[in-house]
Order: C-alpha cells, then sequence, then structure tokens
C-alpha cells in the first residue's frame, strides 16, 4: 500500500515536469565603438576567436593621442616647477615676515602666489589625465572573456563617432549561455527567477537556473499571448555553443 502510494507521488510530480522545445542565446552581447574620430591603425581580431578580459582588439591612429598625452605631461612638469618655486618664495617671505622685515602685505601675496601654483597643478594634472583618457579610448579591448561575434573594423577605414551604423566589434561571454523557450502566460505565471531547470544540448543534460520571465508578448496566438522565458546555464568555451541551436528544456 505504502509503495503503490509512493509510485504515485512520483508519477505525478514526473507529470509536473514540463518540456519545451527551445534555441540557445548569448546571454550578453556587448558592442564596440570608437568614442573619438580616427583612423583604425590595426584590428588583432576575427569573429569566432576566444579572447582573454584586456585583450587588445583593435587599435586606432595614436599619433595625436601620444602627442596630446606628451603634452600635458609637459604642462605638469612645467606646473611642479612653478609650486617649487612659489613655495621658496613663501618661505623666504615668511622668514623676513617673522624678522619683522616686511609688512604682512607680502606675505598675503606670497601666499596666493603658491596657492595660485599649486592649483595650476592640479588643473595640469586634470589636463593630463584627460589626455591619457583620449589616450586609452585609440584602443578597444575585450571587456571580458568571451568570443568576437562580429567585426566591422579593417585597417585604414576612417571613423566617424556621430556615423557608426556597425560596431567596429562585437563580444559575447561563453562562461554562460541562455536557453529561450516559448510559453503562453498560463505557463509564465508558474515560475520565478532562480528556480532550478534542465538543458538537454546535444544530447547532454545539464542543470540550469530560470533566467528570466518575459514581459511583453512576442506574439498573440489563437491560445493567447506568447513570451520568452529564458534558462541560463555554465558552459566551456571549446564547446563551441551557438545561438539559435535548438535544445530541449525541461521545466519542473
Amino acid at each position: 500500500m505504502i509503495g503503490a502510494l509512493l509510485l504515485c507521488v512520483l508519477t505525478s510530480h514526473a507529470a509536473a515536469a514540463l518540456q519545451l522545445s527551445g534555441r540557445l542565446e548569448w546571454v550578453r552581447k556587448v558592442e564596440l565603438r570608437a568614442v573619438e574620430n580616427g583612423v583604425v591603425d590595426d584590428v588583432l581580431v576575427t569573429p569566432g576567436q576566444h579572447v582573454d578580459q584586456g585583450e587588445l582588439l583593435v587599435r586606432m591612429d595614436q599619433r595625436e593621442a601620444q602627442a596630446g598625452s606628451l603634452e600635458a605631461k609637459a604642462g605638469v612638469a612645467r606646473a611642479v616647477i612653478a609650486l617649487e618655486d612659489a613655495e621658496r618664495e613663501l618661505a623666504r617671505t615668511q622668514e623676513l615676515f617673522d624678522r619683522g622685515l616686511i609688512a604682512s602685505e607680502e606675505l598675503k601675496d606670497a601666499e596666493l602666489l603658491e596657492a595660485a601654483a599649486a592649483a595650476e597643478l592640479e588643473s595640469a594634472k586634470a589636463k593630463q589625465a584627460a589626455a591619457d583618457v583620449l589616450l586609452e579610448r585609440t584602443e578597444l579591448r575585450a571587456p571580458f572573456d568571451g568570443i568576437i561575434v562580429a567585426k566591422h573594423a579593417y585597417r585604414g577605414a576612417v571613423i566617424y563617432k556621430t556615423l557608426q551604423q556597425q560596431p567596429l566589434i562585437a563580444v559575447a561571454p561563453t562562461s554562460q549561455m541562455l536557453a529561450r523557450v516559448l510559453v503562453t502566460s498560463d505557463i509564465l505565471r508558474r515560475y520565478r527567477p532562480g528556480q532550478p531547470a534542465k538543458i538537454n544540448v546535444r544530447g547532454r543534460v545539464r542543470d540550469g537556473l530560470i533566467y528570466s520571465l518575459g514581459v511583453e508578448a512576442v506574439r498573440i496566438d489563437p491560445e493567447g499571448a506568447v513570451y520568452e522565458l529564458d534558462v541560463i546555464f555554465e558552459s566551456q568555451p571549446d564547446e563551441i555553443l551557438r545561438p539559435s541551436e535548438f535544445v530541449q528544456v525541461t521545466l519542473p
């Protein structure tokens, strides 16, 4: 009697599982564009290539940016010298004031000159930081470990930051993938993000978690509105999984 009851419970639990056909999608795809006008100097990647975080992907012509950085560094050096001169002059003036040889107005003038020199140094440092940012922007680097999804950058191409119809490079992470299924609103209401799920990819079943539930319908069928439900799972770069591959998703 107990065995029959247990079998009934297990059968009921198995029947509650929902198997759906889905397709793979990237968890996210980052599009990299030039943020300043320039000319492409070198492209170091091709579509399908795996890259590490921080790896150089595209280099723009750096000559103008490098000149600006050098000029900014020279401005900092001049400001440092000016501040040192102002500090020496303030020390000399303070000594004369302490000995009663000059009036307090002259000491105040020296203090103002020293403060102005200190401010000029901070301004020069800010200009150097801005110049360094412009130099950094001549290089596009991988924001994370991933795969090159698209490349629209070619050596010698002239890039205008306001006229880029396509990204120079698109990168997607390979450590995780999404399995996307389409469900009706009745099914969607059964689940919450974080619930476990199973994904069958090329005959291999792996564990996943419900990642997101669609908010807007992708289409309206006679049975009702249809929404996207995404399941996230871990993957390996050497698996070479690709978006739009068909998979089977089992929901609890």
